[in-house]
């Protein structure tokens, strides 16, 4: 707890009395929203007890600002479980958004479709995760301060915030699929065996991120958007190989679409 407090001390001293209610974490080639504003712009190096990221399409910085009406932080870059951090350091950033004010957190991320439900180049709002990295952010003793110990997890995703961006997206002319994300820890693609069995269960993209970050945030008590740009077809759904020079190349052909619809989010909340 003390290293949480430390890290947003320096970054309530950064930016004064400026104060964000909404967050976002932007995922692989998503980051460009920020360049759209006049931010303050914090690097993570410089925060106490904050990592570096190590993967392309992640900056690795704050960036306070106001859009739409509204004071919020994006975060560009984020940690992942395949880059040798821990769970409680991936989540870390998510802890301190709580104590900078962060009441509403929209999680993004770069996703594989694992049917043909969706399309690559389509943007899916996410109903519900399935967490197979094999391990839990909350292992570990509880922070009560954030919350209970047996948090509940029957609606991460609420009903009425995906109502909501979908009123976003109808007025923005930007057309959005619904589904399930399952979280896989890399940073190996999944095998085709591997994709047949998470259509079977239940999920429509696997992707290695947002399960650790959603699970933290509803701890927190914070409402959770979630959405996936859909930058790939999983192994065995096309014959295509797959490379993360794709998942760049098509996460840029729809930022405009994805900052478009983010905007109208924002907008509507």
């Amino acid at each position: 707890m003390d290293k949480i407090i430390e890290a947003s001390n320096y970054i309530k001293k950064n930016i004064g009395n400026f104060k964000p209610d909404i967050g976002i974490v932007l995922g692989s080639g998503l980051g460009a929203l920020p360049d759209d504003y006049d931010c303050i712009k914090i690097t993570y190096s410089d925060i106490p007890n904050f990592q570096k990221p190590s993967i392309e399409g992640h900056k690795g910085q704050l960036c306070f600002c106001e859009a739409e009406g509204k004071k919020l932080v994006m975060m560009q870059g984020r940690y992942h479980f395949y880059e040798g951090y821990s769970m409680e350091q991936i989540t870390f950033p998510i802890k301190v958004l709580k104590l900078l004010g962060i009441k509403t957190l929209i999680l993004t991320n770069a996703a594989g479709a694992v049917n043909k439900k969706t399309s690559v180049g389509d943007i899916m709002l996410i109903t519900d995760h399935i967490n197979l990295m094999g391990s839990n952010p909350l292992i570990g003793k509880n922070i009560d301060e954030f919350g209970v110990r047996f948090p509940d997890m029957s609606e991460i995703y609420k009903i009425e915030l995906r109502n909501k961006v979908k009123k976003a997206s109808q007025m923005a002319g930007v057309e959005i699929k619904e589904g399930v994300y399952l979280a896989m820890p890399g940073p190996s693609y999944e095998t085709p065996a591997e994709v047949k069995m998470a259509n079977i269960i239940g999920a429509d993209v696997i992707g290695m991120s947002t399960a650790p970050e959603a699970v933290v945030a509803n701890h927190c008590g914070m409402d959770i958007i979630g959405l996936s740009c859909i930058t790939n077809y999983a192994a065995g759904v096309s014959d295509k190989k797959l490379s993360h020079d794709e998942v760049i190349e098509t996460a840029n052909k729809v930022k405009l679409k994805f900052k478009t619809l983010i905007k109208a989010v924002i907008k509507e909340l």
